[in-house]
This record gives C-alpha cells, structure tokens and sequence, in this order.
C-alpha cells in the first residue's frame, strides 16, 4: 500500500520531469538543429520559431558538403555503415570469446584465476595511447593495418574486459545447485552451459552487449590511427564538417541524429533485456 501523500507524489513527478528535461533538451536542440539552415542556427537570439527543411539529411546522403565559399565531397553514410560493421562484428567476437570465459571464471576456481581476471580487466583501464603505437608498427608487420579485421581486433581491448566482468557476476548469482541437478541427470558441461545457464543469465548477457556496442560505437582514437578515411567510423568521419571554409552546424546536427539512431533503436528493442539484466540479482534470499 502507497502510504505517501499527493504533495509528495506531485513533488516527485515534478522532480522527475524536471531531470528529464535536464538531459534530454540537449538531443531536442540538436534534433532541431537538423532541420534548420546555418543562418538561421546562427542567428540572435535563438529562436524556436522556423521554417523546417531536409537540406541538411538531403545533402548528407548525397555525400556534400556545402559552405559559403565551396562545396566538397563527404562520404558519412561510408562512415556510418563502418560503425556498425565494426561494433556489431566486435561485440559479436567478444560474446564469444567473453561468455564462455565468465562462465569459467565464475564456476571453476584455478589458481590464478583472478590474476587473470584482474589482467584482462586491465586493459579496460589502459589508456589507448599506451598501446597505439605498438599496435601500429605490429599491424604493418602482419598486414593488418587499415583493415577491418585489425580493428575488430583491437576493439576487443574494450568490448571483451567489459563482457567478462559483467556476464561473470551474473553467472555468479545464478545458484549452481540447478546446473548440478541438471549434470547428475547425465547431460554434458556444454549442454549445462547451453541450455540452462546461458537462457538464465540472458538478460545479463543482452545487457553486457548493448553496453559493449555503445562502448565500441563511442571509440575515437583506435579508428583515428589505424584506419583509413575508408574505414573510419561516425566519430572520426564528424571531423570532414569542420573546414576551413566554416563550420555547417545544420550538416553536423542532422551527421549526429543520423549516427545515434542506430545505437538508440538498439537500446529501445533491448530496453526490457537492459532492465532485468540491470536488476538480476538485486534480491537475494
């Protein structure tokens, strides 16, 4: 039974839509930006007031960039389309290697374990600039600079650490009593793994990925290195709208709704899965 009060109540839903407006005004003012002209971005005061148009998607998608002084070439859905090749394929590799590996850290204990836990961990704390280099000479001795494959690899060093340390507390919540059960019925490890504790932690395991796919669309400076302009993603292809002929805010609005759409699709298909994985395990007992 709800014993609070209607000021109480009304208090908290203003609280509630004060913080949402709080944070989502920003993504609002960009959204409307896109549909807006530089002159009338630029003008003062700002205004709500305005006549919409779908120059700026139109000439993204025709792959121009316009200014005052020239108009110049841009490949952005080039880019976009590399984002999601390279996060779906990271996140991808990294749930396979990842899942079994948290599965094995969080039911069998070895000695080192959590040595080597805390070490793939680790490289979730590494600033990228320490590894870059290294990286660099090693890829141009194996043929693996400027290919998709190269930075599938290295974005591991962000997706894989993330995975494992969050599928292995939810493995660890799971009561291993079930999967004993299920193994003294005569069934194999992998078919315990499979069938009863991969669909009990899926909401965790749905969880970890989206976050993991967020982390690897956000990445800047792996791709800013090792990849070509051919193969740069959304958040390097961004720097072709700053130019010496001017910025166009209008093209960098409608190049920023473009490039969350996917990542905030992904989140409200999985936000169910987000939910119980985010609470799996909050009641114990």
């Amino acid at each position: 039974m709800d014993h609070t009060s209607f000021l109480e109540r009304w208090f908290r839903r203003v609280a509630l839509s004060i913080i949402i407006v709080f944070f989502m005004f920003p993504i609002f003012w960009i959204v409307l930006m896109s549909f807006q002209t530089n002159e009338t971005i630029l003008r003062s005061p700002p205004s709500m007031s305005f006549t919409p148009t779908l120059d700026n998607y139109m000439a993204i998608i025709a792959g121009r960039l316009d200014s005052n002084v020239a108009s110049m070439g841009i490949d952005f859905l080039n880019n976009l389309m590399n984002s999601i090749i390279l996060s779906v394929c990271s996140v991808a590799v990294a749930l396979v290697l990842g899942v079994p590996a948290a599965y094995a850290f969080a039911r069998h204990k070895f000695r080192g374990s959590e040595d080597i836990a805390f070490t793939l961990l680790s490289f979730r704390f590494a600033p990228p600039l320490l590894v870059l280099l290294p990286l660099t000479l090693y890829f141009q001795e194996i043929g693996l600079a400027d290919t998709y494959l190269g930075l599938v690899w290295v974005y591991q060093l962000i997706c894989l650490p993330l995975i494992l340390w969050i599928v292995r507390g939810y493995f660890e919540d799971i009561s291993p009593d079930i999967e004993y059960a299920y193994r003294i019925a005569g069934h194999s490890w992998f078919s315990t793994f499979r069938k009863i504790a991969l669909p009990l932690a899926g909401p965790g395991i749905a969880a970890a990925g989206l976050l993991a796919f967020i982390f690897a669309w956000n990445n800047f400076i792996f791709a800013l290195v090792l990849a070509s302009a051919d193969k740069q993603p959304v958040t390097v292809g961004a720097l072709a709208f700053v130019t010496a002929s001017g910025i166009q805010y209008g093209q960098i609005a409608a190049a920023i709704v473009l490039s969350i759409a996917p990542t905030l699709a992904l989140a409200l298909w999985a936000q169910r899965y987000l939910v119980e994985g985010l609470s799996l395990g909050a009641v114990k007992g």
